[in-house]
């Protein structure tokens, strides 16, 4: 009995240069470096650039997983980016990913599940290559969640910054037991009864604007 199993060939990620440190939110709002390393062991966070959008920083990240798998980006018939803000409402931030990369063939488009996004977007690539529908995924997280902030909540804005991560997935056939290479098994579950304890309080389709983070 044999199995196609989604292999990992390279891993990539990319961070925005610019740094915020626990002392500069703490000059700007009530906090400070023990508060907040106390609560959640962060230091410092990235944060992009005026002119640095999702897609740039989804795009560094693509080229760096490419480059550590040492394949051609033409090889990729599928990009999966997980993101919660898009450059655009659509289309969707995955083809000026695909774009940048000079591929014009195969299929690519958006998922968004905010904190368990690259979760989804893994188990959605996945799936398309277990099915034998696409031979190599480039699956990518990438957020500019500096965006939707609100800086004077002391409670939300320190947990977060901006950054991307990808790897290139490609479909080999192995023997089907627990040894082999690869993504062996997924399990994703959601419960929208907790939807008010992490949100976003805006929409195009409800505030007509982006709105910003609230937990």
């Amino acid at each position: 009995m044999t199995a196609i199993r989604s292999v990992v060939l390279g891993c990539g990620s990319y961070l925005p240069e610019r740094v915020l440190t626990n002392a500069e939110l703490a000059a700007r709002i009530d906090t400070s470096d023990d508060w907040i390393v106390q609560r959640t062991g962060i230091s410092e966070r990235h944060i992009a650039a005026d002119d640095e959008f999702t897609s740039h920083l989804a795009i560094n990240a693509a080229r760096a997983a490419l480059a550590d798998a040492n394949i051609d980006a033409q090889s990729i018939d599928l990009i999966v980016l997980a993101t919660s803000t898009p450059d655009n409402t659509f289309p969707a931030t995955a083809v000026a990913v695909q774009h940048a990369l000079g591929i014009n063939h195969g299929v690519a488009f958006d998922l968004q599940a905010v904190c368990s996004g690259f979760v989804f977007a893994l188990t959605t690539a996945d799936n398309f290559l277990r099915a034998g529908s696409h031979k190599r995924a480039l699956v990518i997280g990438a957020e500019t969640f500096s965006r939707i902030l609100d800086w004077s909540d002391r409670g939300t804005c320190v947990l977060f910054g901006d950054g991307a991560g990808a790897v290139v997935l490609e479909a080999q056939q192995h023997s089907g037991t627990i040894s082999d290479p690869g993504v062996l098994t997924t399990h994703l579950r959601s419960d929208g009864r907790h939807k008010s304890k992490l949100f976003v309080d805006g929409g195009p389709g409800s505030t007509k604007t982006v709105g910003y983070l609230r937990m």
